[in-house]
């Protein structure tokens, strides 16, 4: 088998089984686990798995940075946003991540609300600007522009202030035994930080971010309250996370 066709035939079981055991599949193909990390290593450099112990995932497509991803599944990212800001209770102080489903969050919650949002964006933050009823926290820091976040130890200082009652965050990855990741080291510290600040976390998942990952951990899924999904995610997708004890929420 040539090298092409076998990367073609290891992309083609990614698509098929979600995930590449190096050393089952070497025996399966009669080849070394050294050809078969060699692919996944040429595989990972052009951005089309993610490589894991022992083997690999699918890289998320959502490791872009915030103006591609605003034409990314942008009707799924509306309809999450528009289910988990039905979550959000009055009087409530709740944290909101950055990110495209993030700013659908705050284009939903209801005019009459009353709340306080505490947010590291930027974008959020001009986005509840001229919302009557809701007190916004901006966090600063370093900018970061590929997603428009602030990071930083100055950010995760201003973090440890905080104590909220919900925590919506945005991951590039969600998967049951790799857990939540995101494609930055830094921002991946900032969202650990903002889940520990509050009571419960939330994760927005639009589809193409569940059952893939990316190279930097959050944390694992144990450690979140929930998860707000699309409508028509199948139920074999979601019941893994449901036997975890994470509430599925369908937008």
């Amino acid at each position: 088998m040539l090298t092409s066709q076998r990367k073609q035939h290891l992309l083609s079981l990614l698509r098929r089984d979600g995930q590449i055991v190096a050393k089952a599949l070497s025996q399966e193909l009669g080849l070394s686990e050294d050809t078969i990390r060699r692919d996944l290593r040429e595989l990972a450099a052009e951005g089309l798995v993610q490589r894991v112990h022992g083997g690999a995932l699918p890289a998320s497509p959502a490791a872009v940075n915030f103006t591609a991803r605003q034409d990314l599944a942008s009707e799924a990212k509306v309809a999450v946003g528009r289910a988990a800001a039905r979550l959000v209770q009055p009087d409530q102080i709740v944290i909101l991540d950055g990110g495209t489903t993030a700013v659908q969050v705050a284009r939903h919650l209801p005019l009459d609300l009353k709340a306080t949002v505490v947010t590291h964006s930027p974008t959020i933050a001009v986005e509840l600007a001229q919302h009557p009823g809701v007190e916004v926290v901006l966090i600063g820091g370093r900018l970061f522009k590929h997603s428009v976040v602030a990071v930083g130890a100055a950010a995760i200082e201003a973090i440890g202030h905080v104590r909220a009652d919900t925590y919506f965050m945005g991951v590039t990855g969600v998967h049951v035994q790799e857990g939540l990741s995101t494609g930055d080291l830094e921002e991946a510290h900032v969202k650990r930080a903002l889940s520990r600040r509050a009571a419960e976390t939330v994760v927005l998942a639009s589809s193409e971010k569940l059952g893939v990952a990316s190279p930097y951990v959050i944390a694992s899924i144990s450690e979140v309250s929930g998860l707000v999904v699309e409508q028509d995610v199948p139920e074999d997708v979601t019941t893994p996370y449901i036997e975890l004890g994470l509430s599925i929420i369908r937008a």
